[in-house]
């Protein structure tokens, strides 16, 4: 009984709340009691906050009593990626450098679910600042996924999307910069949903990209997607990102279906672009029979490479990331682990000729949708999985984060909502999933499709198999010295001196790190072509508000 508890949907247990079956402290025990039981073979949590849950939902127990009641998340038990700040309580981003950072404030978007009555069970597992990992050299390991704890979550939203596919969140929040929230809910088999970029308040999260960080819900079901949405969408003025626009309740419609619709299949991203799995393509192409069947209008659509995306936003966000961490790196690179240092130091060989390029780039990009988003009511495209192994987590950094584009790519580009949902299994049981993006601010129309896809496959209903005190399963970890790289001798000498020039003081095995992946970067930057008219301005302007108002 208690385990059901904890695979409830959030609307589900709502009206049990509302309707006093069952209390909100009966709900936030059984998952603390689940959270003992499973966790430590999964990782999911970095703190379990038990106190301060029993207390909050005491406190929504009595508001209930009398009448009190606030909402559909009232009383409901949640996770937080590790990266947003909660007063009081220990915020990591999973790195040592925050091991013992207390905020005094909570993040905006924090403040909105406890407004609604939200409890928190606990601070879950991340990569490193949102970016580097899987990594076994840092404080805390990384999660596991439910389905096979020998295999990866996904990132970097690792923690949040594995508590709530194992029983162990109702749902959770994550950050979505290049896919953050999609891949792990791809991988683990949940749903997850990049809002349009300004939607949801960042004030509060520990930052990596101002261009293109996103705060995104992670869920058991789109209805549930919503549900969270509805109560995290507000302008806030403190975050130059936000936008000032007023929507209806994404529940509203929700179940319209889908009926002369029209969704444009960006297919040469998962047959041409990327060697992804046939299991996968082979689950998309089945679900694009699944929407064709709910009477959607269905063609393929090409548009500029992945690749071509890729580069745009990886040049973006990793100079903002390099540029907050830059002076750390030079005081103290030891600090980081292994797989963040992979991925960051590279971005000390980008210029801010690069930088301006890639933010035009991105101007072009939003222009060129346009047409795209006037034929089409929504896109879709392969997401992610089998989730690969764990024995395999050396090769899942480096360059190989420079060579492969997240599938999510375009949207975080573009600021356009995306959301990640169940598409089926592969054949050894891992979840495969789907990714339907929208036009800027129509995040309901995306979850409207997702709902009717859900309910016509049902493959959210689906649990991972747990055994209660079982242990994370070991995964060779042993970390050899990144050896020196066989390269280019102009690329070597250009990468110690962009390095020097930066003020970067390198072991090395650092060195070794940055040299690794030194080509793989550089390409990135003969991507963009420099050949923009002069009239083609940056997508990140200066603004000026009048403050007489």
């Amino acid at each position: 009984m208690e385990d059901d508890l904890c695979f409830l949907d959030i609307a589900s247990a709502a009206e049990l709340l509302r309707g006093r079956k069952i209390s909100p402290v009966e709900l936030t025990r059984a998952y603390l009691e689940r959270i003992d039981a499973i966790d430590p073979q999964l990782h999911a949590y970095l703190t379990v906050t038990a106190d301060h849950a029993l207390a909050q939902a005491s406190a929504a127990e009595q508001e209930i009593a009398r009448g009190d009641y606030r909402g559909p998340l009232h009383g409901i038990p949640l996770a937080l990626k590790d990266n947003f700040d909660t007063a009081g309580i220990r915020t990591t981003a999973h790195s040592r450098l925050l091991e013992h950072n207390v905020p005094r404030h909570d993040a905006a978007a924090v403040r909105r679910l406890y407004a609604a009555g939200a409890v928190l069970l606990g601070k879950a597992a991340t990569h490193e600042f949102a970016h580097g990992g899987p990594s076994f050299d840092l404080p805390w390991p990384p999660a596991r996924n439910p389905w096979n704890p020998m295999h990866f979550t996904g990132g970097s939203s690792s923690g949040s999307a594995a508590a709530v596919a194992a029983g162990l969140a109702a749902y959770a929040l994550g950050t979505d910069t290049g896919g953050s929230v999609r891949s792990p809910a791809w991988l683990s088999g949940v749903v997850g949903l990049k809002p349009t970029f300004g939607l949801v308040s960042r004030v509060g999260v520990v930052p990596f990209s101002s261009s293109c960080d996103h705060v995104g819900p992670l869920t058991r079901s789109v209805e549930d997607c919503a549900i969270v949405l509805d109560q995290l969408i507000g302008h806030d003025p403190a975050d130059p990102g936000s936008a000032q626009i007023k929507l209806p309740s994404m529940r509203d419609g929700l179940d319209a279906g889908i009926r002369g619709l029209r969704i444009g299949v960006v297919r040469h991203f998962f047959e041409e672009d990327l060697d992804m799995s046939p299991e996968l393509i082979a689950a998309v192409r089945r679900s694009i029979e699944v929407l064709e069947s709910l009477g959607a209008h269905v063609e393929e659509i090409r548009l500029r490479s992945l690749h071509d995306y890729y580069a745009v936003r990886l040049m973006m966000t990793e100079s903002e990331l390099y540029a907050l961490h830059h002076k750390t790196l030079q005081e103290r690179p030891q600090a980081y682990g292994h797989h963040f240092l992979s991925r960051c130091l590279p971005a000390c060989l980008y210029t801010s000729a690069d930088y301006i390029t890639a933010q035009r780039h991105r101007a072009a990009i939003i222009d060129e949708m346009k047409p795209v988003y006037a034929r089409y009511d929504a896109l879709l495209t392969a997401g992610a999985g089998p989730a690969p192994s764990l024995a395999n987590h050396k090769s899942l950094g480096s360059a190989d984060k420079f060579l492969r584009p997240g599938m999510g790519t375009l949207f975080s580009v573009t600021g356009a909502p995306a959301l990640a949902l169940g598409a089926g299994f592969s054949e050894a049981g891992l979840p495969l999933g789907l990714q339907i993006a929208g036009r800027p601010f129509e995040d309901a129309t995306v979850l409207r499709i997702g709902r009717a896809y859900e309910q016509a496959t049902q493959w959210n209903k689906r649990r991972p198999q747990l055994v209660a005190g079982a242990l994370a399963p070991p995964v060779d970890h042993d970390h050899a010295p990144t050896a020196a790289p066989d390269i280019d001798p102009g690329v070597r000498d250009l990468a110690q001196t962009m390095a020097a020039r930066a003020g970067l003081k390198l072991s090395d095995e650092h060195m070794n790190l940055l040299l690794e992946t030194a080509p793989y970067a550089l390409e990135l930057v003969s991507r963009l072509s420099r050949d923009l008219p002069w009239s083609q301005d940056q997508a990140s302007a200066f603004r000026l508000q009048s403050t007489n108002l």
